[in-house]
Order: structure tokens, then sequence, then C-alpha cells
């Protein structure tokens, strides 16, 4: 089956080769890079340089996720993000997504430039966005996660974390729908780090494509990059050490049938995926079709 994504821009096609999402924090305390592109200048500068890397879309955040963080108010989430998405919208042709959870944020972006809302509640902490995406006709993305913002790291494990993600990605879905969102709007992210075991999240990763399968219509974007859990595998690498790491995960991903990666590293995975593809396209009579 053919599979497109649509945002209010464009169509994004998702056939020929996965895309890649470079994530942009403009946040101080962000798990990653908090604080390093806290400023409009210094975000067109990472921005610029993640396009001339290969970046296919942005994801510009204002509020950390990680694990021990706390939310701030939508009018601050709201001066961090918009700022920066209109310059960089104003300067490059690039898609934009802000990710976000609260219908607010997501409508200024929208209205600073913004194409695609990436939301880690799935839709459960405000299904306002939904309302958004549909008068927009924004991409959206769907991501798995439990509890609430301060809680959904420290969830009590399920013990059936693939089954859980699956009910949990078409309740999204569903809800997504009875406010008259189109699927072709939507992308789905199984939550990699969000409420799940060291153990489960490679389990997610080991099983994604009985997870893809049983949404054929919808392509999936997975975010590994940088996770505590490839750290634990690298010997308790730091966040600066798990390029490698970040780099097999996605590439595992991939070849489960992810269509969007979304790296902190866009140059080493734009890289990554020239050589899986190139594997991936050598054709039976002995030769290699021309990749992108």
């Amino acid at each position: 089956m053919s599979l497109a994504w649509r945002t209010s821009k464009r169509v994004l096609p998702l056939d020929e080769r996965p895309l890649v999402m470079g994530i942009l924090n403009v946040t101080p305390d962000s798990f990653s890079d908090g604080g390093e592109y806290f400023s409009v200048e210094a975000s067109l500068l990472r921005a610029e340089k993640m396009i001339a890397d290969g970046a296919d879309i942005i994801d510009v955040g204002g509020e950390s996720t990680r694990p021990g963080s706390s939310r701030v108010d939508a009018s601050e989430e709201i001066r961090r993000t918009a700022p920066v998405i209109r310059a960089i919208a104003e300067r490059f042709p690039i898609p934009l997504s802000i990710d976000t959870s609260r219908s607010e944020t997501a409508a200024a972006a929208i209205d600073a430039g913004a194409e695609i809302i990436n939301d880690i509640s799935g839709l459960r902490f405000d299904a306002r966005i939904a309302d958004i995406a549909i008068k927009t006709g924004c991409g959206l993305v769907l991501m798995h996660s439990r509890g609430s913002f301060e809680t959904m790291h420290s969830q009590e494990p399920l013990p059936d974390m693939i089954s859980e993600v699956i009910s949990g990605l078409r309740h999204s879905i569903n809800l997504a729908r009875s406010r008259g969102a189109e699927d072709r709007q939507v992308a789905l992210d199984v939550g990699l780090g969000f409420g799940k075991t060291f153990e489960q999240n490679l389990e997610l990763i080991a099983k994604l494509d009985k997870i893809v399968s049983a949404f054929p219509s919808f392509p999936f974007l997975i975010g590994a990059s940088r996770k505590s859990f490839i750290g634990k595998i690298l010997n308790g690498a730091p966040v600066d050490e798990r390029l490698y790491g970040s780099l097999a995960a996605a590439m595992a991903c991939v070849e489960r049938g992810a269509r969007i990666i979304r790296v902190h590293d866009v140059k080493d995975s734009v890289a990554a995926l020239s050589i899986l593809n190139a594997i991936n396209a050598f054709g039976s009579d002995g030769s290699v079709e021309e990749v992108n």
C-alpha cells in the first residue's frame, strides 16, 4: 500500500525513502540539548545546519518532556516556540512541526508557519488539538503514552506492552476521527521511553513490524535518538555518547516499517539511511539503483 502524509501545505511521500525529522528544542532544560538553541538566532542557525545536513522536517519543542520535568505555562511555551517557527518559516520552505500537547500552543505555532502537530499525549491531554488539525488541515502525530504529564515516565509497566500500544493508538485514532480528522493527516508513534521498561523499549523495536501491520493506512514516526535505554545498553553512556546506538536503533526501526525517524543528529542519520537504502535497492541483476 502506498503511503503519504498530508500536512496543511503539502503531501509528504513516504514510499521512496524514510523521512528525517530533526529535533530543535528551544528549552532551557531538555535532557539532550537544553538551552543550546534557546534564542531565535541560535535556532535559525541550527535549523539552517539541519537543512544542509538533509533534514526533511524540523520539529520545534518548547517544553521538555524528559523524566522529572515540570510543565511550563502555555504562554511561556508559545513565547519560546512561535518566534522561532515564524523565523524559520520566513526563511526556509522546510515543513515545520510543533512538539506540544496543548491546543493553545499548537494554534499559535500553526499561525506562525508550522504545518504539523506532534502530540506526545495522543490527544489525551487536550483533544482540542484534533480540532485545530481539522480546521487547518495540518499533519498530526499521535504518540502512545500513559499517565499525566508529570507521571508518564513513572507508570507501572504493563505485562503486554505491544497490546497496550496497539490499543492506545487505536483509541487516539478513534478520538481524532470522532472530531473529524482524516486518516491521511495522521502519523503514529509508539512512544519509546515513555512509561516503558528497558526490556519493553527493546521489544517495541524488535516487534515494530507487528504494530505497523495493525495500522496499514498510517505512517509510523519513531524517536529513539539518545534515549536512556540506549545509554543503558552502552554501559551507562551519557547523552552525548549515544550517537552510534541511536543510529542502530533508528535503522532497526526503519527495517521494521518506520517511515519517519525523529533525530538529534541529522547528518549522521541521513548517512546511515543512505547506506541502508542503497543495500535495500540492490537489484537482482547485480546493479545498484540510484538512491537519494
